[in-house]
């Protein structure tokens, strides 16, 4: 059990039996009444956010919860297969569990994050910026620099980014995984 003030970004916390994660908080103090923290609370299972008021001193379960680094090995229908980098041990994952499985490719490293105390995965994460080579897009024209006009390539995962216009196929861009926007070029 921790107090309300202890929430920080990052606690995961019990709630009406279901599992959540702070992803921002604030300790209000107003003029008049009692001080609290305004929070807001990521669903685990099912990403829905939710903003909840806490009275300071009020006793919240929280969750012990653990991050380990993963290595992505294939697809099993609706299932990634990974492999625990410590223990060797292959676990599947259900592919709506991953955040920026779009961008993942044979042999990337994810962090998994488990509840410790039942060994239940709550999800993978992918790291915010990953490397993918452009296997299609439209041949880009000397010159075509000096308007932000995007275009679509094809990315080694299948996915589908939105590129500059001088960009080619066959170049290495890095993407960022959380809305799949490009970041650059990789040289």
């Amino acid at each position: 059990m921790i107090n309300a003030q202890d929430i920080k970004n990052g606690t995961c916390i019990r709630m009406d039996g279901r599992l959540y994660f702070c992803i921002e908080f604030l300790h209000v103090k107003p003029g008049k009444g009692n001080t609290f923290m305004r929070t807001k609370l990521k669903d685990v299972v099912d990403g829905r956010v939710l903003e909840r008021r806490f009275n300071i001193g009020e006793k919240l379960e929280d969750v012990r919860v653990e991050r380990r680094p993963y290595q992505y090995l294939y697809m099993d229908g609706q299932d990634a297969i990974f492999m625990n980098q410590e223990t060797y041990e292959q676990v599947p994952i259900s592919h709506d569990l991953i955040t920026g499985v779009d961008f993942m490719k044979e042999g990337d490293i994810v962090e998994v994050v488990s509840d410790a105390s039942t060994e239940t995965i709550l999800y993978a994460e992918m790291p915010v910026k990953t490397q993918l080579e452009i296997t299609y897009t439209e041949p880009g024209i000397k010159g075509d620099t000096a308007t932000n006009t995007l275009k679509p390539a094809t990315v080694e995962t299948g996915a589908t980014v939105r590129v500059p216009l001088f960009v080619n196929t066959g170049e290495v861009i890095e993407v960022d995984t959380r809305d799949g926007s490009y970041q650059g070029r990789v040289r």
